[in-house]
């Protein structure tokens, strides 16, 4: 049988779409074409009734990122928010952090643990 090899792309509406890709790649690294390192990616419908991400939010991104503490550090120092819950870390599956973009689109960054 045929399959999905991996995610091609994510794409999503936003006001104003320029700004907001300067956003990404300013502060989080991403370009617009984006070669990645191998990695899980989890693909994972959630319950309509989830508190895991906001309620008035149909999807949240999640990236990888190798160094949490340093980019929640650049992240604050650049005047963004940045959420932590010691219950959303363990040992099997990392360190988590949450964001919201300029238009209010949730960001979870995840940590996965040392290998």
């Amino acid at each position: 049988m045929a399959q999905a090899t991996g995610i091609g792309g994510v794409f999503f509406r936003a006001s104003d779409t320029e700004a907001l890709a300067r956003w990404y790649e300013a502060h989080l690294g991403v370009p617009g074409f984006w070669e990645q390192e191998t990695g899980m990616t989890v693909f994972a419908p959630f319950q309509r009734e989830t508190d895991y991400f906001p309620h008035d939010k149909q999807w949240m991104i999640n990236f990888r990122v190798d160094d949490l503490s340093t980019l929640m550090a650049d992240l604050t120092a650049a005047g963004i928010t940045v959420e932590t819950r010691a219950e959303w870390d363990t040992p099997e599956t990392g360190r988590f952090a949450r964001i919201h973009d300029p238009e209010g689109n949730p960001i979870e960054l995840w940590e996965p643990p040392a290998r």
